[in-house]
């Protein structure tokens, strides 16, 4: 087959005494998501949807938040392993379309950051990376601003068609 596509999501608790990582870009912000890495919500959605396109399970199965190596690790590098891996299963990421939901701090002002590390990473154009950000109208976890989730799709090719 020479596409493949995935889907990815993952969830972080926000709580004080952490920073704010998303999309490899540290954003200023009174709360950062907790998690065993550097809770990159983005990153994390990003590496579970390339996996998923390959049949390969996902972050936790890769990377377990029980293996010590993993402390504290910045989520980039988990993103360069994922796409490393999805490489030697002959694929490559054409392009990823991902939406953040967080009701604070507003994104914005570093989706190009956001979108430059991510494409610099996988080795692909700025222009393949999109991220958009929702809020939740104040309902539910993200609303009350007790955590924040990421959704991610991404198309791959097989390198030898």
């Amino acid at each position: 087959m020479a596409y493949r596509i995935g889907s990815g999501v993952d969830f972080h608790k926000l709580v004080e005494g952490r920073d704010l990582w998303i999309g490899g870009v540290k954003i200023p912000h009174y709360k950062g998501a907790l998690g065993h890495s550097d809770a990159d919500v983005l990153l994390h959605a990003i590496c579970d949807a390339m996996l998923g396109a390959v049949c390969l399970g996902d972050i936790g199965v890769h990377f377990p938040d029980t293996d010590s190596a993993y402390k504290d690790i910045d989520s980039k590098i988990l993103l360069e392993k994922t796409a490393q891996l999805v490489k030697n299963e002959g694929y490559q990421v054409i392009n990823i379309d991902s939406t953040l939901c967080l009701e604070l701090p507003k994104i914005k002002p570093y989706v190009e950051h956001m979108q430059k590390v991510i494409a610099d990473t996988l080795h692909i154009s700025i222009k393949d990376v999109s991220i958009k950000a929702t809020t939740t109208e104040k309902m539910g976890f993200v609303g009350r601003e007790e955590g924040l989730m990421a959704y991610a799709s991404v198309l791959l090719v097989r390198l030898d068609v």
